[in-house]
């Protein structure tokens, strides 16, 4: 029988995934109709590749690429892929990473991996919402509960990019903080979004910047002559650490926190399937608790007390732990891709 017009040929992905060997693909997989817009999907990804490769052939992710939903991630001379696709879509995306490996049989299409998204609802919609509706609805709220909660300075010009911070941080522990392979239901309505609640992004971020004020608020005093510069860590005293908050932040939090990241997302993944799975609500709900347990101790205790010598010790000790912490907060959030704030 005669090819549809817009078809150039024919592939048969089965017999292709037997002979290889490949595991995790759909078994349905057969037959496949290569038409020119599956090539230039390919060309895209294929111009992605050879872009990490020259850019930096060093760990780092390169672009996504907006009408192809993979992103290489260079490892030395060449890429591990990861197509990051909703479910709906999985069969089609199957479909381009074998024709990819036919066409193209180099060591970067057989790292190809696959990362696969439930979907996202949304409660009692009264119309269709796209990404751009959805990123503005979130940044109109995130300004309305910023001026309620502080007034005329969240009016402020220089409250710009703090907003934009605080929307971005919402959204994405939004949709972070579920499993990806899990549906979410979004709910739009105005008092879904706050700048109090324990549970959001923009508590995490709110705590970042009490650390960033209180280390900036510790300097300014050093420059004034009230407090001495902090010293090295192997000349303090950490005997003077007794609150019971400040063993908690050591052992539920500093001490646990590499192995946090190596449970969020391995490259490469160790399985021979193409399935990956990238654990982001682990990252998500360890930076919430740490900001409701950092919260809790710093209301309790004074961190800056009296300018007095014999004060210093227990003083710089808390500083020096508090700056541990700073740093893993800053490392959390760079995981997802969000820059600490330095004030709010």
């Amino acid at each position: 029988a005669a090819l549809p017009e817009d078809v150039i040929c024919k592939v048969h992905l089965k017999s292709f995934v037997e002979q290889q060997g490949l595991v995790g693909y759909d078994p349905n997989l057969d037959v496949l109709l290569v038409t020119e817009g599956k090539l230039r999907s390919l060309a895209e990804l294929q111009q992605a590749v050879l872009q990490c490769a020259v850019s930096n052939p060093a760990a780092l992710p390169a672009p996504r690429f907006p009408n192809f939903p993979s992103a290489p991630f260079c490892q030395g001379s060449c890429c591990s892929i990861v197509h990051v696709v909703s479910c709906e879509e999985e069969f089609q995306q199957q479909q381009l990473d074998l024709l990819w490996r036919i066409l193209d049989p180099g060591a970067h299409t057989a790292l190809q991996k696959h990362l696969v998204c439930g979907p996202v609802k949304v409660t009692n919609p009264s119309s269709p919402i796209g990404a751009d509706q959805y990123f503005q609805l979130r940044k109109r709220q995130m300004y309305e509960a910023s001026v309620m909660k502080y007034g005329e300075l969240a009016q402020d010009e220089a409250w710009t990019e703090v907003i934009d911070t605080l929307t971005a941080a919402a959204i994405r522990f939004e949709l972070l903080s579920t499993a990806h392979r899990s549906q979410i239901t979004l709910d739009l309505e105005d008092s879904s979004i706050s700048t109090k609640g324990t549970k959001s992004g923009a508590f995490v971020m709110y705590n970042c910047a009490r650390l960033a004020t209180l280390f900036d608020t510790f300097q300014r005093a050093v420059e004034r002559g009230t407090y001495p510069p902090l010293p090295p860590a192997s000349e303090l005293n950490f005997s003077c650490l007794r609150e019971e908050g400040e063993w908690l932040l050591l052992f539920n939090y500093l001490l646990p926190f590499p192995e946090v990241l190596q449970q969020a997302a391995q490259l490469p993944a160790p399985t021979k399937g193409i399935r990956i799975t990238a654990n982001t609500e682990t990252v998500c709900k360890f930076l919430i608790q740490l900001s409701m347990d950092f919260s809790s101790y710093y209301n309790r205790v004074h961190i800056l007390g009296e300018p007095f010598p014999h004060l210093f010790d227990q003083m710089f000790a808390r500083l020096q732990l508090l700056g541990a912490v700073r740093n893993v907060f800053h490392s959390a959030l760079a995981t997802l891709h969000l820059p600490p704030l330095s004030q709010i």
